[in-house]
Formats: C-alpha cells, sequence, structure tokens
C-alpha cells in the first residue's frame, strides 16, 4: 500500500469548494496529502474536512478565469508546505443552450475557465514540477472529450481540448518526472447536472445505458485520483481513465 501513500504531498485542486472537487480533495486527503482548494467563493467546508482528517488545508478564494491572477493564486499555494506535487484541474462552468443559440459570452466564459486555465495553471505548475523533477497532474475530462452532448457545444470543445491537453504535456513531461493523465467522470450526481436529475425521462434514459445502474458521486473519483496522484501510476502518462459506471462500454 505504499504505492498509494501521500504522505508529504501537496495537492492543489481547482474548484475544491464542492461537489467533485470536494471529493476528490478528500480523497487525497485520506490517503496522506495536505490540501490546498482554490474556489471562487469559500472552500471552508473542504479545509475543515480535510483538517478534521488531521491534514494541512489552506483555501484560496479566487476567480479562475482571470489569467493574470494565476501565478498569485500559485504563489500563494505554495504558502501552506512550500511545494505543490499535485495539481488537480477541476474547476469547470457549464452553459446549457442550442448551438444556434450559443451566445459568445457563453462560449468564451466556458472555454476561459475550463481550458484556457487548464493550460496556464499546468503551465505554472509543471515549471515548478520540472525544477524539482516530478509531479502529477490531474485533469478532469469528461464523457464530452469523446461524445458531442446535447445542447452544450462549449463544453464539449473545452472537454475535447482538456483531453487533448493531457497528451499534449504528457509528450513532453514524461521523461521529466511528472505524470500528466485526466479522469473522464460519467454521470455524477452534482449541481452541474441537476438540470438532467430535474428531467425524470432523461434521468430515467440516462441510467438505463449505465451498466453500473446508478448515476456515480464524487466518492467514486477518489480512488481514481489517489491512484493518479501516486507513485502507482509512475509510469502512466497520457492516459484518460473513465470512470463512467461502464458507459462508454456501451
Amino acid at each position: 500500500m505504499k504505492l498509494f501513500n501521500l504522505e508529504g504531498k501537496t495537492a492543489l485542486v481547482t474548484g475544491g469548494s464542492g461537489g467533485l472537487g470536494q471529493g476528490i480533495a478528500l480523497g487525497l486527503a485520506e490517503a496522506g496529502a495536505d490540501i490546498v482548494s482554490v474556489s471562487r467563493g469559500s472552500s471552508q467546508e473542504t479545509v475543515d474536512k480535510v483538517k478534521a482528517i488531521g491534514r494541512k488545508a489552506l483555501d484560496i478564494d479566487a476567480d479562475l478565469s482571470d489569467a493574470s491572477k494565476l501565478q498569485e493564486v500559485f504563489d500563494q499555494a505554495l504558502s501552506l508546505t512550500g511545494h505543490i506535487d499535485i495539481l488537480v484541474n477541476n474547476a469547470g462552468i457549464i452553459r446549457r443552450t442550442p448551438a444556434k443559440d450559443h451566445s459568445d459570452k457563453d462560449w468564451y466564459d466556458v472555454i476561459d475557465i475550463n481550458l484556457n486555465t487548464v493550460f496556464l495553471l499546468s503551465q505554472i505548475t509543471g515549471r515548478h514540477m520540472l525544477e524539482r523533477g516530478s509531479g502529477k497532474i490531474i485533469n478532469i475530462c469528461s464523457m464530452l472529450s469523446y461524445q458531442g452532448g446535447i445542447n452544450v457545444p462549449g463544453y464539449t470543445a473545452s472537454k475535447h481540448g482538456v483531453a487533448g491537453l493531457v497528451k499534449a504535456f504528457a509528450n513532453e513531461w514524461a521523461g521529466s518526472g511528472i505524470q500528466v493523465n485526466g479522469i473522464a467522470p460519467g454521470y455524477m450526481e452534482t449541481n452541474n447536472t441537476a438540470p438532467i436529475l430535474a428531467d425524470d425521462k432523461r434521468k430515467a434514459s440516462i441510467t438505463e445505458r449505465i451498466p453500473a445502474g446508478r448515476w456515480g458521486t464524487p466518492a467514486d473519483l477518489q480512488g481514481a485520483a489517489v491512484f493518479l496522484a501516486s507513485s502507482a501510476s509512475d509510469y502512466v502518462n497520457g492516459h484518460v481513465l473513465c470512470v463512467d459506471g461502464g458507459w462508454m462500454a456501451r
């Protein structure tokens, strides 16, 4: 089990205030990592839960779509332990509008936070990891990294791009001791999927296709995140791991 031990490691998790981000942060903390949670708004609940596990935690309130603030966010994250060993690019938004009505603002808002921030924060953190000769970057992708979805053209484009960045960074950094991989969650019970969950007919049709027979929860991502953040995945590079109850197998 030493392969999965994250003691002495510090993880920077974006969008860690709730949902999938909080679930991942708590999973990493349970494995021994200290946590820096960055969200627009307070991550105090996550911080309190991490501290209750016995790990250090820091809450950073920041608008990650503002590229000019990302270096400052990273520098602040360093104040917890002086090093960042794991980056989880989880923060994301979704705008549900048919393609013919998808506004410029919706498009740019989604691309800014879902794709541009992933690239820029990975670049900033990667420089730190390259100096140290080790690190783990985990990008949260989506089933829409593979599929087209309905009424979410900006989100789909962004998540295809995030999966591409996994491969692009892995090609450059794998030889320097940095593993860059992704997790593609299936249908998860979160705020982002609330409109679908409220549509009984659509929810039922989706559930029927999932071999596991249920939607996922934030806790379902914890094992995958710990694996990709730990020494157990030291020879895993450029891979997107589907945690989807079998959705992609249908």
